[in-house]
This record gives structure tokens, C-alpha cells and sequence, in this order.
């Protein structure tokens, strides 16, 4: 079994293949898989264990699975960061027991999607758990579509789910992907840097 792994491994793969074919395929197979186990979560729970930000994640975590952003830390992190954020930002704005309306957006939910997604954009770099798929969840709770605490929680719950799933499959697939937090680089210049 190990000879066989060793011989699909993403490395070897890559250098045997068209490593864009091989990445775009790795990429598909395992976001379709892993989000077919989260549809098939939700359906037999009757809990939301599939939401949008999933999507961009299992990207993530699939297509650039050595980048900070894709690590378990930053996953993890992240999404709670915007979902405690677009609460935050439910509460400010008094919308904690308002349903969800997309079709018309008032001045109170513009501030609480302004807020939840500046207040995400902000803690997610100054606490060093950049995950971008984040942003969408922070506006997922802020526009009233999943926002009790229970949903929250089940929202967490799917998203260390995927973050495991990840990790198990990356780790099966020969990456040396971390077990929680990525490696450190050395700081990069930012936009302010000239």
C-alpha cells in the first residue's frame, strides 16, 4: 500500500505530468469530494454544513495547499473571525432577530455588512490568520442568512470539518501540508512600502 502511494503522491505526479493538468484535476476531484461530504452533513443533520465560503476554501485548501492562507490555522481562524465579526455586527446595528431580505437591502443591514466585512478585512492580517474565503462568511452572517449562535456553531463545525478534510488529504497526497500552522516566509514588503 505505501509503494502505491508513494508512486500517486502529488509530487511525483507533477513531475511525471502536466503539472497544471495535474493541480487543476487534484484541485476538482478533492473540492468535489470534500464538499460532497459537507452536502451530504447537511442533508442528513438538516443543519447548514454547506454554505458559499466553503467553496473558495476547499479551493484553497486543494489548489495552493502550501500557502499560509490554506494552512488548518488560518482555515480555522479566519472564518471565526468573520463569523464573530458579522455577529458583532448584527448586534450593532440591532439585526440579530431580523430575517434575511436580498431584494431590499435597508441602511441598517448596509452597516452591518460594512462593518462585519471591515472589521474581518482588519483583525484577520493584525491576528496573522489571512484567509480570504473569510470575507464571505463574515457577509453570510452580517446579511442575516446564517446568524443564530447554533447556526454559527454548525458554521464553525463544517468549517473544521473541511479544514481536517484537507489536511487528511493533502497528507495522503505526499504534501508536506502542516498540521496546523504553515511555515513562516520572511515579511513581504506592503502595499504602503514604495
Amino acid at each position: 500500500m505505501t509503494r502505491l502511494l508513494d508512486r500517486v503522491a502529488l509530487p511525483q505526479l507533477v513531475e511525471t505530468h502536466d503539472p497544471s493538468l495535474v493541480k487543476a484535476a487534484y484541485s476538482a476531484v478533492n473540492s468535489f469530494v470534500s464538499l460532497a461530504v459537507m452536502a451530504l452533513v447537511a442533508h442528513l443533520s438538516g443543519l447548514p454544513f454547506l454554505f458559499p465560503s466553503l467553496g473558495p476554501t476547499a479551493f484553497l485548501l486543494f489548489y495552493t495547499p502550501l500557502t499560509a492562507p490554506a494552512s488548518p490555522r488560518n482555515t480555522v481562524l479566519g472564518h471565526l473571525v468573520g463569523c464573530v465579526s458579522g455577529y458583532v455586527a448584527l448586534a450593532a446595528t440591532g439585526l440579530l432577530d431580523a430575517p434575511p431580505d436580498l431584494t431590499d437591502i435597508t441602511w441598517a443591514r448596509l452597516a452591518a455588512s460594512a462593518i462585519a466585512l471591515g472589521l474581518t478585512c482588519g483583525l484577520m492580517p493584525l491576528l496573522g490568520v489571512a484567509h480570504p474565503p473569510a470575507a464571505a462568511t463574515t457577509l453570510i452572517v452580517a446579511l442575516g442568512l446564517l446568524r443564530t449562535p447554533g447556526q454559527l456553531a454548525v458554521m464553525m463545525l463544517a468549517v473544521a470539518l473541511l479544514a481536517a478534510q484537507g489536511l487528511l488529504v493533502n497528507r495522503l497526497a505526499g504534501l508536506p501540508y502542516p498540521w496546523w500552522r504553515a511555515p513562516r516566509t520572511p515579511a513581504v514588503s506592503g502595499p504602503a512600502a514604495g
